[in-house]
């Protein structure tokens, strides 16, 4: 559903996307690795309208979408879970989670407040707490909660677990093989490879801006230099 085709991006005179492709298909969870710094961050932002590229095409469904605003991109049926949650600080957690909701019916989907508090009970607890009162990983789970009350087809997930305890990583893995398991559409950053090459169908390697390798969680584990050349700090 999602097609990213020589996507270039720069920052004024600095470029940081060089013919970046990508693709995600209905219900496939795809991964885009890199150290920090290599371009990950702005190829999101770039299929989100909230960068402007320079050259190159992102489709989804077939229609090009490259210079469409980021509410088109939304209704398109993409929903985004940023880097550093940027959730509403002064809005409570179900306020939080109705703000930018959709129809159950949009874009077929089913995502509902209940939903979302069957899917993280930590949630319902709180529901009334603002947002400025949680935890990171309570943060976390209602920014993914927010995405999802979009009712999107393709979920965008930039650093999921980054910065998170452990046990809360954990949490947010059970919640991302229950949404594959949904058939969910995923495209997904985040450092932790062993846990990406459990969840994901296919991934993805930038560096400096290019993608530099393209295979499957078997391929990657069996490629171990791959990782220590692109992925290692």
């Amino acid at each position: 559903m999602l097609e990213v085709e020589g996507l270039e991006t720069a920052y004024g005179e600095s470029r940081v996307l060089f013919g970046v492709d990508l693709s995600v298909a209905p219900g496939e969870v795809v991964t885009l690795l890199g150290r920090n710094g290599m371009g990950k961050t702005t190829t999101v932002n770039s299929i989100f309208g909230l960068v402007r590229p320079r050259a190159g095409h992102i489709r989804i469904d077939g229609k090009d979408m490259t210079r469409a605003a980021p509410h088109l991109i939304a209704a398109a049926g993409l929903g985004l879970v940023p880097e550093g949650r940027q959730i509403f600080p002064t809005l409570s957690v179900q306020e939080n989670l109705v703000a930018t909701a959709r129809m159950p019916g949009a874009n077929g989907g089913k995502w509902t407040l209940e939903r979302i508090f069957e899917l993280f009970p930590s949630l319902r607890e709180r529901r009334r707490n603002m947002g400025d009162q949680l935890s990171g990983g309570e943060q976390q789970m209602l920014a993914i909660g927010r995405a999802l009350m979009t009712n999107p087809r393709l979920i965008v997930l930039d650093e999921a677990t980054e910065g998170l305890a452990p046990l809360v990583r954990e949490d947010i893995w059970t919640c991302l093989h229950l949404l594959k398991d949904e058939g969910e559409a995923i495209l997904l950053i985040d450092k932790n490879v062993d846990a990406l090459t459990r969840l994901a169908d296919r991934h993805l390697v930038i560096e400096k801006g290019r993608i530099v390798w393209t295979g499957t969680s078997s391929e990657l584990l069996e490629t171990p230099d791959i990782k220590d050349r692109y992925l290692s700090v």
